[in-house]
């Protein structure tokens, strides 16, 4: 009986904590935490009608600080293995101390000053594109119809997007020598996807061309 009971208890902790906004109506509003999006809301006018409005708490992973980057801290939490974040955190700051170093390397041994106004330094922006450039459009699913299973384009999210620029990009980074470190040749692929280059991009038009050859399938999408 105590087992049993411990057992709803751990149910119960386990729904609230994944539908936790349900207990909450449904005229209440997500909360606006970044400060950039309360200055557009404060311009258009918008921040004065969510005064007096009711707001849903925020989630514990929101942050209001400058330094957040929630595209960067969505890649930490993918590329984490068995709920060590301390290691996900290390590798993905190795990763952008190492584009950073060659990136200052290949600015330093360029003696073209309009070639080296066009090399970018920055990790974070070079991460920005990196997963900018390897997202895809479109994807294919299987369809059955008549007792045939077609491969159907269909567009996606920007959700799912995201994810499978990052969960590639992580692929890529695993897919090495055992002499290569991981930080290392993630940060090459991260150099070589802003650069619209690399296997990941590759495999995105590869995607992309996948979709272009079933596009006589499409229509079975809304049969």
């Amino acid at each position: 009986m105590q087992a049993k009971s411990i057992w709803n208890g751990l149910s119960l902790l386990r729904t609230s904590t994944v539908r936790a906004y349900s207990v909450f109506p449904k005229y209440y509003i997500h909360p606006v935490y970044l400060p950039i999006q309360r200055e557009q809301l404060a311009e258009s006018g918008e921040l004065k009608k969510r005064e007096f409005m009711p707001i849903l708490p925020t989630e514990n992973d929101h942050n209001a600080s400058v330094w957040h980057d929630p595209l960067l801290a969505k890649f930490t939490n993918y590329l984490m293995r068995k709920g060590d974040k301390k290691l996900a955190r290390y590798l993905v700051e190795k990763s952008f101390e190492t584009v950073k170093k060659i990136q200052l390397e290949k600015y330093h041994n360029t003696t073209d000053s309009v070639e080296r106004s066009k090399i970018v330094i920055d990790p974070y922006e070079i991460f920005h594109a990196a997963i900018a450039n390897s997202k895809p459009f479109l994807q294919t699913t299987p369809v059955k119809r008549g007792g045939a299973t077609y491969q159907v384009p269909v567009p996606i999210t920007e959700k799912r997007q995201n994810f499978l620029a990052m969960n590639w990009l992580i692929q890529a980074g695993a897919t090495k020598d055992d002499e290569v470190r991981f930080f290392k040749k993630m940060a090459q692929e991260f150099i070589d996807a802003a650069n619209n280059t690399g296997s990941v991009v590759k495999r995105k038009h590869d995607l992309h061309k996948l979709c272009e050859a079933n596009r006589a399938y499409a229509h079975y999408r809304w049969g």
